[in-house]
């Protein structure tokens, strides 16, 4: 196929690809960390809770994916007889790599009797070896809701692992596993911040550090830290989570100052995940004509990782 020329301007790449979603009944779906372009023309923003719901519930025939792999695979799981498509097949994970199955299934057999939680952040092979699967967003209900003598696993995020841990007194098992843009956030710098800007309110992931969330007056999912935000009345905001929800954050809220926490290094835009960043409108439009690159998950893998998917679904009702 021709490749779109470079002097192919914005409005004309989206006067296309709402033609072609018209066209082939697609749905573009993209998470709050991708490029503003694409959140504009999105039909539905999220976090990886709100993305797995709706995919789950679609009739479109196809599912552009405007996210990371693993999103790309859990639509898929979740929607076998749809075509999902993501824009840029390399756009991986950090997080998930941290975490390879063969590595994780003999970490499980190593514990028998334990029930196994994984972030929603991991490869469909290591969702197909778990027991439940969680996001950021409803982690502290779903480990709420098991016995309180419950050995537990979790994994891969240690961060969001001992975030949980602390806030509801469970002892669970962790996984050493981080996401290279939550990890690497700078306490120093973000107490340099709030010493310029007094008044801000810190929101943090819990993938971060114990140290940055023990210093916010939030800590929250994207989709919390936005709720929050629209609903809390001061006026000013350092936010310690990617940087693309500061897109969405100013739209709900323009009336109000959102500021982009510092990285540790200043030369590393460390507060940008590069694999988000991977998609681009002009990925998508072609992704949209070519119909590929598309997500494909072993049948007999997506027949067991679909189980903790919808358990997750229905615990978090």
């Amino acid at each position: 196929m021709e490749e779109v020329s470079n002097e192919m301007s914005l409005p004309w790449l989206k006067e296309e690809v709402a033609r072609l979603k018209k066209e082939k009944n697609a749905l573009i779906m993209a998470h709050y960390y991708q490029r503003e372009e694409i959140q504009e023309i999105a039909d539905f923003i999220g976090d990886s809770l709100a993305l797995a719901r709706e995919a789950a519930k679609t009739d479109a025939r196809i599912i552009v994916m405007c996210g990371v792999h693993f999103m790309g695979e859990t639509a898929k799981i979740l929607c076998p007889d749809k075509k999902v498509l993501i824009p840029d097949v390399n756009a991986g994970c950090s997080l998930a790599d941290s975490c390879k199955p063969e590595e994780f299934k003999k970490f499980v057999e190593e514990h028998p009797g334990y029930t196994v939680i994984s972030y929603v952040n991991t490869s469909a092979d290591v969702k197909a070896l778990t027991d439940i699967v969680v996001t950021s967003g409803n982690a502290r209900k779903i480990v709420e809701q098991l016995p309180e003598d419950e050995k537990i696993i979790f994994g891969p995020d240690h961060n969001l692992g001992e975030y949980i841990n602390s806030v509801t007194g469970r002892r669970m098992l962790l996984w050493k596993g981080a996401c290279h843009v939550h990890d690497r956030f700078s306490l120093e710098k973000i107490l340099e911040m709030k010493r310029e800007h007094p008044d801000a309110k810190i929101l943090v992931h819990p993938e971060c550090k114990r140290p940055l969330q023990m210093i916010a007056d939030k800590v929250g999912s994207t989709a919390a830290l936005l709720d929050f935000a629209q609903k809390d009345e001061a006026s000013e905001y350092i936010v310690v989570t990617e940087s693309g929800i500061l897109f969405e954050m100013r739209n709900k809220c323009p009336q109000k100052t959102f500021l982009a926490a510092p990285a540790e290094d200043a030369e590393c835009q460390c507060n940008e995940c590069d694999y988000m960043k991977m998609n681009t409108l002009r990925k998508v439009y072609r992704c949209l004509r070519d119909e590929t690159p598309e997500i494909i998950v072993d049948p007999e893998v997506a027949e067991k990782a679909v189980k903790p998917i919808e358990r997750m679904l229905q615990m978090s009702r």
